[in-house]
């Protein structure tokens, strides 16, 4: 049984590998109830990226999509993370709520996969609702049907990463199919759910000029999609891909060029969307 631990504060940047060896895999781990205890990689106290306003961002561990890009491989497994109870988590959240709420910002549960461990974040968004703080979550939606309406009636703003707009395509970047993914995005949009679309620009894989009309198409006529957000494909993780011995099939892939952005940006405004 993995031993209780500290909350790490830190950066989505930084490598925890082997915290909790007995943790049970991502893929199998029974969700408890009770949501009393999870699995977390670290937390930041100072985001106005992930959100509206000044954000705690809490980064939690597993995730079942493996996508070759990813910037954090150390949050696929549990076992990577470190074993926190949820009260750790709410008690500390406390401790900023009063200037986040002067800030107009609030938490954000990234990942990892944030509904791999559906009853931790559900207790600790609850928690954070009663403190009066705007709640997000950044999610790929793939789990998104094991997650009841009382869960998402907790949140204010879902940060969806849709990876692809053609099913293929989302296979090779994340080994999973897109079906799941995109019927959550509709259950969002039947929900009227305020949704930031965020789509990762990956030169030689996700930029192909149908790839992005077809995920345009499909995000335009969705009057919750508040933006989409096309965030260009960086390096900043692949050290961790060489530090755990994987293999990095995107190790000499170059940043896209101004120019590229600004033509996915410019078709999904041509779409009817508001991209940026």
């Amino acid at each position: 049984m993995s031993q209780l631990g500290i909350l790490p504060k830190g950066s989505r940047h930084d490598l925890r590998v082997g915290i909790s060896p007995d943790a049970p895999d991502e893929a199998k781990a029974p969700d408890d109830r009770a949501g009393e205890f999870g699995y977390v990689h670290s937390y930041e106290t100072s985001s106005r990226y992930d959100g509206p306003g000044l954000r705690i961002v809490l980064f939690v561990s597993g995730c079942l999509l493996r996508c070759s890009y990813c910037h954090n491989p150390d949050t696929w497994h549990l076992k990577d993370g470190t074993y926190v109870s949820a009260q750790q988590v709410i008690d500390r959240l406390a401790s900023f709520a009063a200037p986040l709420r002067e800030l107009g910002g609030g938490l954000t549960i990234s990942g990892g996969e944030t509904m791999v461990q559906r009853a931790f974040t559900g207790r600790i968004l609850s928690a954070a609702r009663k403190m009066g703080l705007s709640t997000a979550i950044e999610t790929s939606g793939y789990l998104g049907a094991s997650v009841d309406d009382a869960y998402l009636d907790n949140l204010d703003l879902v940060l969806l990463d849709i990876k692809s707009g053609d099913p293929e395509i989302y296979r090779e970047a994340t080994g999973r199919d897109l079906a799941p993914t995109l019927r959550f995005a509709e259950r969002l949009a039947a929900m009227k759910k305020p949704v930031w679309v965020r789509f990762t620009l990956v030169p030689g894989l996700t930029d192909g000029i149908e790839n992005v009309a077809s995920l345009a198409r499909f995000v335009a006529p969705m009057t919750n999609v508040e933006w989409v957000e096309v965030q260009p494909f960086h390096q900043l993780g692949g050290f961790k891909w060489k530090a755990m011995g994987l293999d990095y099939r995107h190790a000499t892939t170059e940043p896209p060029s101004l120019d590229l952005i600004q033509r996915v940006i410019g078709q999904f405004r041509d779409a009817g969307c508001n991209a940026r």
